[in-house]
């Protein structure tokens, strides 16, 4: 029965990823979202699945997460390049902490976390990457956090400035010759 959970959560994110990616190339740009605090958790919502918590939570005591930042700015960039940041979270808690899914908002950004158990007062990294290709002006992207914590998520932000799309070779001109 818990294999059958598993694989129908797993077809569940995996179709929630096809949608995200679909919509990769919208800026996310609001000014709403733009808040500094060390950690944005919401409450756990198990009565409806959207893609930002299609993944379930570990079962089990929960414990807590504290990041050292929540929000990364990496700058003015040109289209193509590749961010990368280092995220650093410690268990603050005094359960193990087992994180079962990061997941960012579009193809774009790519979340890699720790897959073994963070203990109490240890530390743990997450590495997400930001590809800029295809992407203009104001970039705001979200990394979903699932783990065994109360609430269930935790998000991380990396936004910047990207400058237009790739630099193409300036088009040849040809002046006719006069005979």
């Amino acid at each position: 029965m818990l294999k059958n959970v598993k694989l129908g959560l797993l077809a569940l994110a995996m179709g929630a990823t096809l949608v995200a990616c679909q919509n990769e190339g919208e800026n996310t740009t609001d000014a709403a979202a733009t808040d500094n605090a060390a950690v944005q958790p919401v409450a756990n919502q198990e009565s409806s699945l959207t893609p930002d918590n299609a993944q379930a939570a570990p079962t089990g005591p929960t414990t807590t997460i504290t990041f050292d930042e929540s929000e990364y700015n990496f700058g003015t960039v040109d289209a193509g390049e590749v961010v990368e940041h280092t995220y650093t979270f410690t268990n603050t808690g005094s359960e193990p902490l087992v994180i079962s899914n990061a997941k960012g908002s579009c193809g774009c950004t790519v979340p890699d976390w720790p897959k073994e158990p963070v203990m109490p007062g240890a530390t743990g990294e997450i590495r997400v990457k930001f590809d800029s290709k295809g992407k203009n002006k104001a970039q705001k992207k979200k990394v979903t956090i699932t783990a065994n914590t109360e609430p269930a998520q935790t998000f991380l932000y990396i936004s910047g400035e990207v400058n237009g799309v790739e630099r193409q070779a300036p088009p040849v001109q040809v002046t006719p010759q006069a005979n």
